[in-house]
């Protein structure tokens, strides 16, 4: 198994200075993957922001593995700075290969950047999207899942064809903390990955 983590509380900064030998617990998985089964015969569009991108890994490379199940695959990622972003070496190597598009930007370049500068959204530009023939998995900051579905919807994708990972404020996995809740939805109870028509509109 592999892990991502990024040290922002006592639990994290426990778990990244770790050294090779040490134990370490693990529950799960809990919740729901994402639809890949769904997704076969499709282009696939996986929008991560920061360290959203981490959950949407796994999908990519199983898009990879299984190449000849899907159609292209869209991959969107914008982080804080350069040095926030995760995988640049596996990014650099996806957007080599063939029916692979993989854009990135940040909001903050500094002088040495030569890429793309603003949210994620503003990629959308250099994307030419199928809305019947694609499905969309996203996770990142709330605000930023909440204007790339407005951008997808403005382009066409129906609710049912865009994914989102609900799970920023888990905590406990087994909807005990009541903490992981979007209105009545709880998504350790019910899988972090929703289509927007399940998951309704802020």
């Amino acid at each position: 198994m592999v892990y991502t983590v990024r040290s922002v509380g006592k639990a994290t900064y426990a778990l990244v200075t770790r050294k090779p030998g040490d134990h370490v617990g693990t529950r799960g998985p809990f919740g729901t993957e994402w639809p890949m089964l769904a997704a076969r015969g499709k282009d696939v569009l996986i929008v991560g922001g920061g360290i959203g991108l981490a959950p949407l890994r796994p999908a990519a490379y199983h898009i990879l593995r299984h190449r000849g199940d899907y159609g292209r695959l869209i991959v969107l990622y914008g982080a804080r700075s350069p040095r926030d972003m995760l995988y640049k070496k596996e990014l650099a190597a996806w957007a080599l290969l063939p029916e692979t598009q993989v854009l990135t930007t940040v909001d903050y370049g500094g002088v040495t950047w030569r890429g793309y500068v603003g949210v994620v959204t503003t990629l959308f530009r250099h994307v030419r999207l199928q809305p019947n023939n694609t499905l969309a998995m996203i996770c990142g900051p709330e605000i930023m899942m909440r204007y790339v579905v407005r951008e997808l919807e403005s382009r066409g994708l129906p609710g049912g064809a865009i994914f989102l990972s609900m799970e920023r404020n888990m905590k406990c996995g087994v909807a005990f903390a009541a903490t992981a809740s979007l209105g009545r939805r709880s998504s350790a109870r019910t899988g972090r990955c929703s289509p927007i028509r399940r998951c309704g509109r802020g």
